[in-house]
């Protein structure tokens, strides 16, 4: 794999005030990694940038393969671009009542007060949530199952995230990126311009050996198993890291920031797989997590 001269992750919240990058840079044939900072739009910067970046961020990239075969979609790169106009004008629009919810109008609720899961299920006409799961969302024996993509309300949920990063940073930029697995498999991209991934910092805790609870105080506990992390990848940091490595990080946002960014070098790194062979769903519809085995 060809490293990228910049690899960010970014958690991205519902709020900006929630919106967190870590940032690594390949200096000479290793990286140097700086401490979490508030962040505006990462596909933006790196496209002004002009060099070779791999951007992580912690929202759905794709849509479930029986809501695509529903709503007649064949592919995400396709329908992206249509998002938001014509027959697809309500698509960024959660819906207010049930009755409103449809494959052109999935996101739900608006606001909160009398809502439910059910409404999704029966106006999309699905049996249960897990029908709109994705394959990669769906629970596995080291992570819970993600929210659904089309819920938009509580603190799991990921629609909102969704809407704003396709809608404000994926589409506008569609001409000038790669979206993975979409573009193909991650070797052959990487390092070609702007690459953008999913990623899900809970799936990473595993691969780095990290606790799930993401108190203050045990996110400080971390501190050995980061800094172990750090070590085994070989990348330096800089000593503004080092101290929030040590304090436990000012909010579980930056916390989650810089662990996407250590589970995206362990892989970029050679240390594990980005995914295992995709089938064809995946690779047109659905999309991946980066690093789901």
């Amino acid at each position: 794999m060809r490293l990228p001269e910049r690899i960010v992750h970014a958690d991205w919240g519902t709020a900006p005030k929630k919106r967190w990058a870590a940032e690594a840079r390949l200096d000479g044939k290793s990286y140097v990694v700086s401490a979490p900072t508030p962040a505006a739009n990462p596909v933006e910067h790196a496209l002004s940038n002009r060099r070779p970046a791999l951007l992580g961020f912690d929202f759905p990239i794709g849509i479930p393969a029986a809501y695509a075969d529903r709503a007649g979609v064949s592919s995400f790169l396709q329908l992206l671009p249509e998002l938001g106009r014509g027959r697809w004008a309500d698509f960024f629009t959660p819906a207010g009542r049930p009755e409103e919810i449809s494959p052109k109008r999935p996101f739900y609720p608006q606001r909160p007060g009398g809502t439910s899961h059910q409404h999704v299920i029966d106006g999309l006409g699905f049996d249960s949530m897990n029908d709109l799961r994705r394959k990669c969302e769906r629970a596995h024996p080291t992570r819970r199952a993600a929210e659904v993509l089309f819920w938009t309300l509580g603190p799991k949920q990921v629609g909102r995230a969704a809407i704003a990063g396709w809608r404000d940073m994926l589409i506008p930029s569609l001409n000038e990126i790669q979206l993975w697995p979409f573009h193909g498999d991650l070797d052959a991209i990487v390092g070609e311009g702007v690459v953008v991934c999913e990623t899900y910092p809970s799936e990473f805790y595993s691969h780095l050996g990290l606790p799930r609870d993401k108190t203050q105080s045990a996110r400080a506990g971390a501190a050995r198993t980061l800094r172990d992390a750090v070590l085994r990848l070989g990348v330096a940091t800089d000593p503004l890291l080092d101290d929030q490595i040590e304090d436990g990080f000012a909010t579980d946002d930056a916390y989650d920031a810089f662990v996407g960014l250590l589970g995206m070098l362990n892989i970029v790194l050679g240390h594990r797989r980005a995914s295992p062979p995709l089938d064809e769903e995946a690779s047109a519809v659905e999309g991946w997590i980066l690093g789901q085995g």
